[in-house]
């Protein structure tokens, strides 16, 4: 069972899969700070000085000025401010996903836009198109 382990782990898209999650896990790092270090300070200015991470409902009758003050104090709350920088921590990471692949994608055609390849019609194997006899079953073919 520990040798089938090692096969496992060892196996180039498990290596390749565990590289993209601490890959992602990082980019998601440099997301969040800018949503929350660079973007949302601006963003709350222009909206009236909003500190989104600071919004919250609280759900007890204990009065608390601040997010902070009422985590401190165990009351519920409902922190909607988190929440909006989570969803938008979210979409510029898709968005940036998005961007990526549409530039990978340019430079790597997909297999619809590939040709069919050309397979002799006796063995089915690849040959060039332009052959006149099959490299692999020899068989002569028509030009055509």
């Amino acid at each position: 069972m520990l040798d089938e382990f090692k096969k496992f782990i060892m196996r180039g898209n498990v290596l390749d899969m565990a590289v993209g999650v601490v890959i992602g896990a990082a980019f998601g790092k440099i997301v969040t700070s800018f949503v929350s270090d660079i973007l949302m300070p601006p963003l709350g200015v222009l909206l009236g000085k909003v500190d989104f991470s600071n919004l919250f409902i609280n759900l007890s009758s204990q009065p608390a000025a601040s997010l902070a003050e009422a985590k401190a104090a165990g009351l519920p709350v409902i922190a909607y401010g988190a929440f909006i920088n989570t969803v938008i921590d979210f979409l510029i990471v898709a968005a940036a996903i998005f961007l990526l692949i549409k530039q990978v994608n340019r430079f790597f055609p997909s297999k619809e836009e590939a040709p069919a390849p050309h397979l002799c019609p006796y063995c089915k194997t690849e040959i060039p198109e332009e052959a006149t006899r099959c490299p692999h079953c020899t068989s002569e073919l028509q030009q055509g």
